[in-house]
């Protein structure tokens, strides 16, 4: 199975990817950093998965090149399951791509990334009913510290799940 990370520009991609490989991509505070993509393996209960660290999109109708190839990459790996990464202190600007990947059926779990910082900003968000709405996988994650990245793996593999029962 391939395991495709996505979402907006500057939400932590990167991080999540280093931190579900052991990896070491670098990580820059600045839109558009990753317009090529990286490839790493991710192990989990056992099973070892390829993970794509795609570049980063606002949405599906692509209005530049990484866009582009994000676009382009999800088309070609209609398997895969998508983790949407998410600003957790910006969730309604990220919504709007995850909502595309789950409209388009993809197996999708989001990571609401930068955790620690919506919880400093006071910011209040119900994983639950979000799961409830969304019906996929919600986890909150802190890459930068790995809060959380445990749970996303285990995640993981139960949006496959999902994906085969739906089948």
């Amino acid at each position: 199975m391939r395991i495709l990370l996505m979402g907006h520009p500057n939400v932590g991609k990167s991080a999540v990817f280093n931190r579900l490989t052991g990896a070491r991509v670098t990580e820059s505070n600045y839109p558009g950093t990753t317009v090529d993509y990286t490839k790493g393996r991710v192990r989990i209960e056992g099973d070892s998965f390829e993970i794509i660290d795609v570049p980063g999109a606002f949405s599906l109708e692509p209005k530049d090149k990484a866009e582009e190839v994000a676009v382009k990459m999800l088309e070609e790996n209609k398997e895969a399951v998508a983790i949407c990464v998410i600003d957790a202190s910006k969730m309604e600007r990220g919504l709007y791509l995850a909502l595309q990947v789950i409209e388009k059926g993809y197996p999708v779990v989001i990571a609401l990334n930068m955790w620690d910082v919506a919880q400093d900003k006071n910011i209040e968000i119900d994983v639950k009913e979000l799961e409830d709405i969304l019906t996929v996988p919600v986890v909150p994650v802190t890459a930068i510290s790995g809060e959380g990245i445990r749970e996303l793996a285990l995640r993981i593999k139960e949006a496959s799940l999902v994906k085969i029962e739906k089948v």
